[in-house]
């Protein structure tokens, strides 16, 4: 009987083991593929549901992650927010409307609609603003200073109103801006591009001859609470007045508008770095009752650091900065939290479907469910692989420093996974 089950457990440990690649192994197959050769290459796989890595490559190295931060991001908002609290109101006698901002980020937003936020907004009343004690950096610690014209680079604020950007159309050579509020705030320039703000005002030069007929450009503005107000003025056609800083706080209420599907898959299919941003902004209100997303990721941290195999080096919530830092195996086990917090069902709704949807279009294996990470010479692919026999795997393999073109060194990272495919039981 003991003969029996010594000759079980060792078939069993063997079959596990025969499994597992070696990391020499892997790395001889890293270095045949020639859009990594002279890059730094790291790799993690696991089980979606166990402990032991299946295959590692410099699993400890750390690496920067570009959009892969929103991981983290979707992580910590997921545990924080059973549902997300879009604005904090109180009315008074029924006219008087108080509220404040909880940094949510959809109010009139041009990409993804909040009809029952826009609607809160619409309704007659006598409004009055209290404005949050803190104010965030309008860019994040790493961020490139001459990206502040496009619309990924959108400054962090309080209170986002359309997405904090304005579009504009060129008809007939007439120019049209939405809002129409910066209409007046508009120069031809002949000799310019087709459209640029200028770096430290909200004044935006033009060239229709530079324009592609039929192209809505997006450019960001320099965000204040004043314009805030003025914004939201022009868009209700109601004044709108400042709260006094000494009055009374109201026992304030939450409006929740069930567009949690909509921002998230925003952030994971689009990689809409505003929305990362002002998602951190939101932990940090409901934990400090100020917008300080320094603050949010300390504590997030902090409440992971029990589970996380190395410390992350985290400065923003979408992964713009090259001051992020994390290892591949790092960035598996967080994506097994987020399988352990939102369940695979949330994971096929919000997550990018290889060859399907969002930034996993390019990619061809449609059993994928994955966050690319794409800064200049950097790319990386993390998320969940469904392997042909059923096994579900979590993996990151990450590429930095690269010269080659994102495509080859996608085309690598496909050619990588389609390996494991076939070595991987």
């Amino acid at each position: 009987m003991r003969e029996r089950l010594f000759i079980f457990l060792f078939v069993c440990v063997s079959s596990l083991w025969s499994q597992r690649l070696s990391e020499k192994r892997v790395g001889r197959q890293v270095q045949k593929i020639e859009a990594f050769q002279k890059a730094h290459v790291a790799i993690s796989i696991s089980p979606l549901e166990g402990a032991t890595p299946m295959a590692q490559y410099q699993a400890a190295h750390y690496m920067t992650p570009a959009s892969n931060t929103k991981l983290l991001t979707f992580l910590g908002a997921s545990q924080q927010f059973k549902e997300l609290p879009a604005v904090s109101y109180f009315k008074e006698k029924d006219s008087i409307i108080h509220f404040k901002s909880t940094g949510y980020p959809l109010l009139f937003h041009p990409f993804y609609k909040d009809t029952i936020l826009d609607a809160f907004f619409n309704q007659k009343g006598l409004w009055n603003y209290h404005v949050n004690k803190d104010s965030p950096k309008p860019h994040g610690s790493g961020w490139a200073w001459d990206d502040y014209s496009y619309y990924y680079a959108a400054e962090t604020s309080v209170f986002p109103i359309y997405g904090n950007t304005l579009q504009a159309q060129i008809d007939a050579k007439e120019l049209k801006m939405s809002p129409s509020f910066f209409a007046s705030k508009t120069i031809l320039d002949s000799l310019g591009k087709a459209f640029k703000r200028a770096y430290d005002r909200n004044t935006f030069h033009f060239n229709p001859a530079a324009w592609t007929a039929g192209d809505t450009l997006y450019r960001p503005f320099i965000t204040s609470d004043s314009l805030f107000v003025k914004l939201l003025e022009h868009e209700i056609g109601q004044p709108v007045h400042v709260a006094d800083g000494n009055s009374a706080e109201p026992q304030w209420n939450f409006l929740y508008t069930a567009a949690e599907e909509t921002l998230y898959s925003a952030l994971l299919q689009d990689s809409d770095n505003g929305i990362a941003e002002a998602l951190l902004l939101m932990v940090s209100q409901k934990n400090f009752n100020g917008m300080t997303p320094e603050k949010a990721i300390a504590l997030l941290l902090d409440q992971w650091k029990p589970w996380l195999p190395d410390p992350i080096a985290w400065v923003d919530g979408s992964g713009i900065s090259r001051y992020n830092m994390i290892t591949p195996r790092t960035v598996v086990r967080v994506l097994q939290k987020i399988y352990e917090t939102v369940g695979w069902q949330t994971i096929e709704s919000y997550f990018p479907k290889g060859a399907t949807s969002g930034t996993l279009k390019k990619y061809s294996n449609t059993a994928l469910y994955a966050k690319t990470g794409t800064l200049r010479h950097n790319h990386n692919l993390s998320g969940y692989w469904v392997h042909p026999k059923g096994k579900t795997y979590v993996f990151s393999i990450m590429v930095n420093h690269h010269t080659a073109y994102t495509a080859e060194v996608r085309e690598g990272i496909g050619t990588l996974l389609e390996w494991f495919e076939r070595k991987l039981r």
